[in-house]
């Protein structure tokens, strides 16, 4: 190892320079003497190579440097001391001894000075030096050891490659804003796609790159934020953005999160923020918690069919046998029915099977009260599930208020493909011969659950008529998403 304290004055005298080649000291030339009595007196590392023999003298600071090679190598050639990597040492050094310095800010070299392998970085300029007549005498070298600030850089910057990595991986919007106006420094893709891919941001304000959130108040929230330290969590926070490439106005709900990020003084010197887009989350919510409900309400009406179909099912049976087998296999396709309501469908299905469910809970084998009609198209599980509810509700309806509540009345039920482009499903549900209706009585939990449309489905879209013949029902969505597996 090197010397806890290294002495390089103390070599320096006690060494006999007569047995080298630079010879006695008191003879040496006025060049070398004072670049000696200068590199001895300084506290930066410092180095001096003199003569054709390159002999290498060196202060404390440079010792430090040469690890165990110190303090043999004083008063050594050159080479001796950095055998190790020469290769990239001796062409710096011969371009010195042929009159052209050269500085590096940062050069690397791989050395065994401790006796392993280690990587070194050093910034360094290596002078030649000339008598009065132009010859080059020696080199002269100051230099700094940059191994640990080098080492320091490098684990910042993995540490934010790191971050950075995990920022692009995460689900939510991250951007870093910097300075009092809020200029953004990076944000990641998910930020983008809320705020619209489009945009070009970095470098910019936030008033600059996203400039509707200013009037929404958002940049007044921000400076709160940089100015009290004191971050602003909100969630389901309304915006409004423009987003695509028409700039089209969109309403959106966030959460969000701007977090001020401290400087090394303790002053806020950016925020971080954080960001998820929760409108279709929010939306599915809303849609399961109105399922759940409609399905709490036909739980409840679960006697009430009951008692419905067995007295639909004794009224027109010729027996009691009969009564009791018919009663028996129209429970279990009650059973079944909502055993496929509360699974929520198992895959695709078709619209023919589960009207033909309905029909075989509700319609009177006798005296059948359903003229139904359509293609047998596929289905999807979500909207399967909406369909279902939905015919299952309306049938409900017509037995207690429409037409399935009296002798004469029935359901003429139709679906087919329409649009000029073969692209939409349309359903219509027509009750005839029923009682005068009633709205303010239809109008109940079971209605809002028709008019939510067929979940799963796009440009889905419901018209109830409380015509005094009897309700009417159209029920419309985008094809391609009606026969879609979610």
């Amino acid at each position: 190892m090197s010397q806890a304290n290294p002495d390089c004055g103390k070599l320096f005298r006690d060494l006999d320079w007569s047995a080298t080649p630079l010879g006695p000291s008191d003879s040496w030339s006025v060049e070398l003497k004072t670049l000696t009595n200068v590199m001895l007196g300084s506290l930066q590392p410092m180095l001096i190579v003199w003569g054709p023999s390159q002999t290498t003298l060196y202060n404390d600071g440079y010792a430090e440097m040469c690890g165990q090679r110190h303090p043999e190598a004083f008063g050594k050639a050159y080479r001796s001391l950095w055998f190790d990597i020469w290769d990239q040492v001796e062409p710096i050094i011969a371009e010195a001894y042929a009159g052209r310095g050269t500085a590096m800010d940062d050069i690397e070299f791989v050395m065994h000075r401790n006796g392993f392998p280690e990587e070194t970085h050093f910034s360094f300029s290596y002078t030649p030096v000339r008598d009065p007549w132009g010859t080059v005498l020696g080199m002269f070298c100051a230099c700094t050891e940059i191994t640990a600030q080098v080492a320091t850089r490098k684990a910042e910057r993995t540490q934010r490659e790191r971050f950075k990595q995990v920022f692009e991986l995460s689900q939510g919007g991250i951007a870093m804003l910097v300075g009092p106006n809020h200029t953004f420094e990076y944000a990641n893709e998910a930020y983008y796609t809320i705020i619209g891919a489009g945009r070009e941001i970095i470098g910019k304000t936030v008033a600059d790159a996203v400039t509707e959130v200013v009037r929404q108040g958002y940049i007044d929230i921000l400076d709160g934020v940089y100015r009290t330290g004191e971050p602003f969590i909100a969630r389901d926070l309304a915006i409004e953005l423009n987003r695509g490439d028409d700039g089209e106005k969109q309403s959106r709900l966030i959460d969000l999160v701007y977090q001020p990020m401290r400087n090394d003084d303790g002053t806020v010197g950016g925020i971080l923020v954080q960001a998820r887009d929760v409108t279709e989350l929010r939306a599915e919510e809303d849609r399961q918690a109105l399922l759940s409900h409609e399905l709490g309400h036909r739980l409840k009406n679960q006697l009430g069919m009951v008692q419905a179909i067995a007295s639909q099912t004794l009224k027109s049976a010729p027996d009691l046998a009969t009564a009791r087998l018919r009663l028996s296999e129209r429970i279990a396709v009650l059973s079944e029915a909502h055993d496929a309501i509360l699974e929520g469908g198992r895959g695709s299905s078709t619209v023919r099977h589960l009207v033909g469910k309905m029909t075989s809970l509700y319609d009177d084998l006798a005296s059948p009260r359903f003229r139904t009609s359509g293609p047998n198209l596929k289905i999807g599980s979500r909207p399967s599930l909406s369909l279902s509810l939905i015919l299952h509700e309306l049938a409900t309806n017509a037995m207690k208020y429409g037409a399935l509540s009296v002798a004469d009345g029935i359901v003429e039920l139709r679906w087919h493909v329409a649009g000029e482009d073969h692209d939409r499903f349309e359903m219509t549900w027509i009750e005839k011969g029923g009682p005068l209706v009633k709205p303010d009585v239809l109008r109940g939990t079971g209605t809002r659950l028709i008019s939510a449309g067929l979940n799963g489905t796009t440009d889905t879209s419901v018209k109830i008529e409380y015509a005094t013949a009897g309700l009417r029902c159209l029920l419309s969505c985008e094809l391609e998403s009606f026969q879609k597996e979610h």
